[in-house]
């Protein structure tokens, strides 16, 4: 069923693309393939691309020449141009992107890169290509319900903010004639309708009955092909499969043949544990952290043996390789010190990656008080009453609005004994996890791939 309806979004997609894509040269330099950074979002992981690169390698596109960057404070400041400890300027990301192309570049020995950058990770590439020298290193530019034009546009609200239109920053940005760079062929995909960062009403990102000034062609760039997906939520403006047939067409010239993920025979995971300064998290590897991972039942979310990986973190806070069975569930056991022991559950994992990071799950503000809690994080989407099915322990779980999907997470308190198989569904995805006493410091996190 899942492969069907899969199916059916790359004829539905690819009969709405423009006629311009089919001519489309595209990654394609003197006959060589170009090489793709993917570039993510606000307070977001490299590997939040791990099913876009999957898809990629799936339609044949060397894995050597697809990379994801992983900015260290991935959190914007609050004012463009005031520090702000554990956040991050536009400027400073711009830096790190910039030395990202170059290694890219020296690595594989190619004059050019592709970007492909997510909601904030669209500013980042947009101030590389205009302020930063990037345009010379870069044939083309995807954007994936980039804020273009801010979440809003205001002389009040959100003063000095990269997010709002009225900023210097963002003022800057579109600028230019046809608010892109010559030289670089640009890509936006947004949402028609159902992107919380692209609406009249700030609603969804805590502004209700604030007009925004934006709308739902924010996203859009004057000069760019500027694509609309219906139904799509801001996340999945990138990371849906939807999504990836758009840019999969633009970059290579033709469809993808198809939106699935081939399976290997032998995946091999890896990568890293991060945690938080302050309040905020980072990408910075944490040393010392523990990590174990168990086989377990799809079922019950029972451990099925040994662990299969037993680490301690070095300066780098990397781990892996892990020989992984493509159709195994795991329990991945994260210790920082500091934080919560969270117990990670996933689905399979059909392909390798090297992006395969981990961060403890804080505890929210009433959490110590449960017997256990029980987490479900969707970090490449949000959930949707009125689209998805949304099922935790058998119930739609509390704290989802209505409306345009703008949550990702959500959570169930449980007794603490005894210890429960807890199923979280979201449409054709089932994830088990079992609970685990608060009173030890610890939590669990269903973290669904699609």
């Amino acid at each position: 069923m899942f492969t069907q309806l899969r199916r059916l979004a790359l004829l539905l997609v690819a009969a709405a693309l423009p006629v311009f894509f089919c001519s489309t040269a595209g990654a394609r330099a003197t006959g060589k393939l170009l090489p793709i950074v993917f570039v993510h979002g606000n307070g977001d992981t490299a590997g939040l691309w791990i099913t876009t690169i999957w898809r990629f390698e799936s339609n044949g596109y060397p894995a050597k020449l697809l990379d994801a960057v992983d900015f260290q404070y991935p959190l914007a400041r609050r004012v463009e141009d005031t520090p702000q400890p554990g956040y991050s300027s536009a400027a400073e990301e711009m830096h790190q992107l910039a030395d990202e192309v170059k290694a890219v570049r020296q690595r594989t020995g190619a004059d050019k890169v592709i970007l492909v950058a997510q909601s904030r990770g669209g500013n980042i590439v947009r101030d590389y290509l205009k302020n930063g020298g990037g345009a010379a290193f870069v044939s083309a530019a995807v954007l994936c319900g980039a804020v273009n034009h801010g979440v809003l546009v205001s002389d009040k609200i959100l003063v000095g903010s990269e997010f709002n239109g009225a900023s210097p920053f963002m003022r800057d940005l579109n600028s230019t004639p046809g608010e892109i760079v010559a030289g670089v062929r640009f890509l936006t995909i947004r949402s028609t309708n159902n992107d919380k960062f692209a609406q009249p009403d700030g609603r969804y990102f805590g502004l209700p009955h604030v007009a925004t000034h934006v709308g739902y062609m924010g996203p859009a760039l004057a000069g760019a092909t500027n694509v609309a997906l219906d139904g799509v939520d801001h996340r999945e403006t990138g990371y849906s499969p939807q999504a990836f047939a758009v840019m999969y067409q633009f970059i290579t010239g033709h469809a993808p043949k198809t939106l699935d993920v081939t399976p290997e025979p032998h995946p091999i995971l890896s990568g890293k544990i991060s945690g938080f300064e302050g309040m905020a998290q980072t990408n910075i590897g944490v040393a010392g952290a523990g990590l174990t991972i168990y086989p377990v039942s799809p079922t019950t979310g029972e451990r099925l043996g040994p662990p299969v990986l037993h680490v301690t973190t070095g300066a780098d806070g990397h781990w892996g390789p892990l020989a992984a069975a493509p159709d195994a569930y795991y329990e991945f056991v994260v210790a920082v010190p500091g934080e919560p022991v969270t117990h990670i559950y996933r689905s399979p994992f059909p392909r390798s990656s090297r992006y395969v990071d981990l961060r403890p799950q804080p505890f929210g503000k009433t959490d110590r008080a449960a017997g256990a809690v029980v987490y479900m994080s969707r970090p490449r989407g949000y959930f949707g009453i009125n689209r998805d099915v949304i099922l935790l322990d058998g119930k739609l779980p509390a704290g989802i609005p209505p409306g345009v999907p703008s949550v990702s997470s959500v959570a169930i308190d449980l007794p603490a004994s005894p210890q429960q198989s807890v199923l979280g569904v979201f449409n054709q995805e089932g994830i088990t996890a079992l609970t685990w006493p608060v009173k030890d410091n610890q939590v669990s996190v269903i973290e669904l791939t699609y």
